[in-house]
């Protein structure tokens, strides 16, 4: 099992934040190896239950799995992906802080099978798209919900 977890800030208000995130769809803006994500039933409303085929590229190959959205609370949101290879959570909490919003990102992978040998040799790649989260989901938070009420944070 390979965790990653990554903590960073957005000038936007919780409410914006997880109205956007909870669209799965948006992982195409903020998740380094996400290729395309697209919601199952389009048009349907999100809610928990809410699945989306969600295609990747990882270390040269393409792999797609099911996500579904499995927590939806005013602070957390929390996706579960499936293939018959691994299962990949991602559990985001999200607490007002210094005007904005403090993220926490928790990713974590569990392979199957065959799959589970490469466990300990994937560890610093996913590290690595930790750290491309951190500095992309910011940035588009920004980038697609424009300008916040409250201006940039200081630096």
């Amino acid at each position: 099992m390979i965790k990653v977890e990554r903590v960073m800030h957005s000038s936007r208000t919780c409410d914006e934040i997880v109205a956007y995130m909870a669209d799965f769809a948006h992982t195409e803006q903020w998740d380094p190896g996400t290729i395309s994500c697209r919601q199952v039933d389009a048009g349907a409303p999100v809610a928990v239950g809410t699945t989306w085929l969600n295609v990747s590229s990882f270390r040269g190959r393409r792999t797609e799995l099911r996500y579904e959205l499995t927590r939806m609370d005013d602070d957390r949101l929390t996706f579960v992906g499936r293939n018959r290879t691994a299962t990949s959570t991602d559990d985001l909490h999200f607490e007002p802080d210094s005007g904005g919003t403090r993220i926490t990102y928790r990713a974590v992978v569990e392979f199957h099978g065959v799959a589970r040998l490469a466990t300990p040799l994937l560890k610093k790649e996913f590290e690595r798209l930790g750290d491309e989260v951190a500095e992309q989901l910011p940035a588009a938070l920004e980038e697609d919900l424009g300008p916040s009420a409250s201006g940039p944070r200081p630096a």
